[in-house]
C-alpha cells in the first residue's frame, strides 16, 4: 500500500466520467487499499479514483475517523437509489482544490447502492456530513466538481482565491 500523488484542479481529469468496474481483481482491491491511505495521509473524509488519475467508479470514504468513529468504506459503481427532499447547505472542501472552501447544497439525506470489494451488494442510508460525502465522491466520479455547484459570479469569486493559493 502506498500513498498516491492527488490530482488537483484544473486538471481536465476531474471533469471526465469515470468507467464502472467490470470485475474486482487484485489492481482494483490495490487501488482502493493506496486510495485509503492517500486519503487518510491528506487528512480527508473521502476520495475518488479520478482523484489519483485512475477511471473506475471507485470511490473510498470514512467520514468520522476524525472524531474517532472510523468506519472506512470502499464503494465500487455506486450509485444513489434514494434523494431525500430536504436540502441543507454547508462548506464543502475538496482533497484535489485545496485550501477552498465553499458552501454546497445538497440533500440532506441519500440511500446508495455499491458493490464491497468481496463482490457483494451494499445498500446505506446516510444523512448529515456523511450523506454529502457520499454526494461529493459521486460527483466527482461524474466528472462533476465543487465548482459546478455554484453560480457564475460565485463560482468566479471561489476560483480566484483559489488561482491565488495555488
Amino acid at each position: 500500500m502506498s500513498v498516491l500523488p492527488i490530482v488537483r484542479w484544473p486538471d481536465v481529469r476531474l471533469t471526465e466520467t469515470c468507467v464502472p468496474v467490470a470485475e474486482i481483481t487484485d489492481d482494483v482491491r490495490a487501488l482502493a487499499a493506496d486510495m485509503l491511505d492517500t486519503m487518510y495521509a491528506a487528512q480527508g473524509r473521502g476520495l475518488a479514483a479520478s482523484q489519483v488519475g485512475a477511471t473506475h467508479r471507485v470511490f473510498v470514504m470514512d467520514a468520522g475517523w476524525k472524531e474517532k468513529r472510523s468506519d472506512p468504506l470502499v464503494c465500487i459503481n455506486p450509485m444513489l437509489q434514494e434523494i431525500g427532499e430536504e436540502r441543507v447547505s454547508r462548506e464543502e472542501g475538496c482533497l484535489s482544490i485545496p485550501g477552498v472552501l465553499a458552501s454546497v447544497s445538497r440533500p440532506s439525506q441519500v440511500q446508495m447502492v455499491w458493490t464491497t470489494l468481496d463482490g457483494g451488494r451494499c445498500v446505506q442510508s446516510f444523512d448529515g456530513f456523511a450523506a454529502a460525502c457520499v454526494q461529493h465522491e459521486i460527483d466527482h466520479l461524474d466528472g462533476i466538481i465543487t465548482f459546478d455547484h455554484l453560480d457564475t459570479e460565485t463560482r468566479a469569486a471561489v476560483e480566484a482565491d483559489y488561482e491565488g493559493v495555488a
